[in-house]
């Protein structure tokens, strides 16, 4: 596992506010990130995780809070520190008229990686190969959240956020893309995934944070984790019941 408090960071995130209109979506989130930490936002819908993995990503201007990505302010310098992440949103925005092989390869360009061997190597370990010179625009669902995957994991990015990017995956999909997010992590990469994968969460994340009406009510580390998945299947499960208070929007 990840020791957090003893690597540097490559998201900061702190005091984060967004509004829409009189509402606050995102209250006072603050995150931090090392290379190679897989963590699990997990919540409810309406929760502010989608709103805060845009935030994060730049495309939702925050009403407060500081966001550094590879210790760049995303305020101060856009671009540099846009350059340094990888976002699959919901759903996944393609270049519809572009084949698979385009879309990944102009994303990777934007990002200064022309290293075309590696991203067939991309493209072949998250199942794509077959479908390489297909227009986006014809592809199944589960097909475009692979390639929006595979969009945003391209090239030399230091923090990719997924938005519920492994719904939709049939079970063969969804093994390849857990050994490429392992992967992908392994060469330090950080990963901050929304779900509502609970299996996906226990299987794949180092740590797990709990947001609930715009706030983080939860953020448990890699060690206190173990504790958790050391109570058996379902553990995850009775965890955020426990935290997350069912109730209607």
């Amino acid at each position: 596992m990840v020791n957090a408090a003893a690597a540097r960071e490559v998201l900061a995130v702190d005091g984060l506010v967004v509004h829409y209109g009189r509402r606050v979506a995102v209250d006072g989130l603050a995150l931090r990130l090392a290379p190679g930490e897989i963590v699990g936002l997990l919540g409810p819908n309406g929760a502010g995780k989608s709103t805060a993995l845009s935030a994060i990503a730049g495309g939702v201007m925050p009403s407060a809070g500081t966001i550094r990505i590879g210790g760049v302010d995303l305020a101060a310098d856009p671009l540099a520190a846009k350059a340094r992440i990888g976002f699959a949103d919901q759903p996944p925005s393609l270049y519809e008229f572009f084949t698979v092989a385009e879309h990944v390869a102009f994303i990777a360009e934007a990002r200064g990686d022309t290293d075309r061997d590696g991203q067939r190597r991309l493209l072949d370990d998250l199942g794509l190969t077959g479908i390489v010179d297909r227009p986006c625009r014809e592809l199944s669902f589960g097909m475009r959240q692979r390639v929006g995957l595979a969009a945003a994991l391209v090239g030399p990015v230091e923090v990719v956020l997924l938005d519920e990017s492994l719904n939709g995956l049939d079970p063969h999909a969804a093994r390849a893309t857990r050994e490429v997010l392992t992967q992908v992590a392994a060469r330090g990469v950080a990963v901050l995934m929304s779900t509502h994968l609970l299996g996906v969460a226990e299987r794949l994340c180092h740590r797990i944070a709990i947001m609930d009406k715009g706030k983080l009510v939860l953020d448990l580390a890699d060690g206190a984790l173990d504790e958790v998945l050391a109570g058996g299947a379902g553990a995850i499960e009775e965890l955020y019941l426990s935290k997350v208070a069912d109730g209607e929007l």
